[in-house]
């Protein structure tokens, strides 16, 4: 970002100096200033209180910054994605905790290459084989922020029976992405739970959600809905509560996190059978 270059110099200060005071290095300043990294709106943040930057100015910058960071790699595929999934994707970057409910399949974050391209064929219908591989590595390429470099997203997935027990791509395919599954509950950032059938009717009943909650308190948690076409981000903060008390209804009906990979387990060695 230039703009935050032009500042630093109005205030007489050099990349070391204001370095010194954030706690961080003029090498990491400079690349922000040049635009090689992104910084993330509570960095802009800190850089605008040592700059003396307030009200709308110091608000613009911020807003600024996120919008530059939901244009990442994804950026490129936009094309290739549903309206609205490529700013998902971008919050969901940013996201320091990821609460996902799915009736159907396995989360995206969650999915073996296999397993998602028999999804992704399925769902896609008429999208030739090079859209369908672009699907493929954009879904692959997200599933590093469970276990990339710095400090990974927690995920928490409630999963209905339904997910296990829908064959997706053959047994095969199914069996290795349900001992995925198994394996990605051991990771201290992720965990996986069980909605078994006989729960019951529950609040969810209407489809898919996707809670996102941030590290800057000043950002709010959102919703994601996502549809066959489309996506949708509601902003009433009040939906938003609607889908966090949702997300809490739920948990009290699903399996706790020891008993959900015990069940997804024997789901696994049920694919092995003849």
């Amino acid at each position: 970002m230039a703009e935050l270059s032009r500042l630093r110099e109005s205030s007489g200060l050099t990349r070391v100096e204001v370095a010194e005071r954030i706690g961080s290095t003029d090498t990491t300043l400079w690349r922000y200033e040049t635009g090689l990294t992104r910084p993330k709106p509570s960095d802009v943040s800190v850089l605008t209180d040592v700059y003396g930057v307030t009200g709308e100015a110091r608000d613009s910058l911020i807003q600024m910054a996120r919008e530059a960071r939901q244009r990442g790699w994804w950026h490129r595929h936009r094309q290739a994605l549903k309206p609205g999934f490529d700013s998902y994707i971008g919050l969901e970057a940013e996201a320091s905790v990821v609460r996902t409910y799915e009736p159907l399949v396995v989360p995206g974050l969650m999915q073996t290459e296999p397993y998602a391209r028999a999804v992704i064929e399925a769902t896609a219908m008429t999208q030739a084989p090079s859209e369908v591989d672009e699907k493929v590595s954009v879904r692959i390429s997200r599933q590093q922020l469970l276990h990339g470099p710095g400090d990974p997203i927690q995920l928490v997935a409630l999963l209905d029976e339904a997910v296990l027990r829908r064959q997706i791509g053959g047994r095969a395919v199914m069996r290795e992405q349900l001992e995925h599954l198994v394996e990605l509950g051991r990771l201290p950032n992720v965990e996986i739970r069980v909605i078994p059938f006989s729960s019951g009717a529950h609040a969810a009943m209407d489809g898919k959600f996707c809670l996102l909650s941030f590290p800057e308190p000043e950002d709010p948690d959102l919703v994601y809905l996502e549809q066959a076409t489309s996506g949708l981000m509601p902003e009433d903060p009040e939906e938003v509560r609607r889908y966090t008390l949702m997300f809490g209804s739920l948990s009290a009906l699903a399996l706790g996190a020891e008993a959900s990979a015990t069940f997804i387990a024997q789901m696994a060695r049920r694919c092995s059978s003849p």
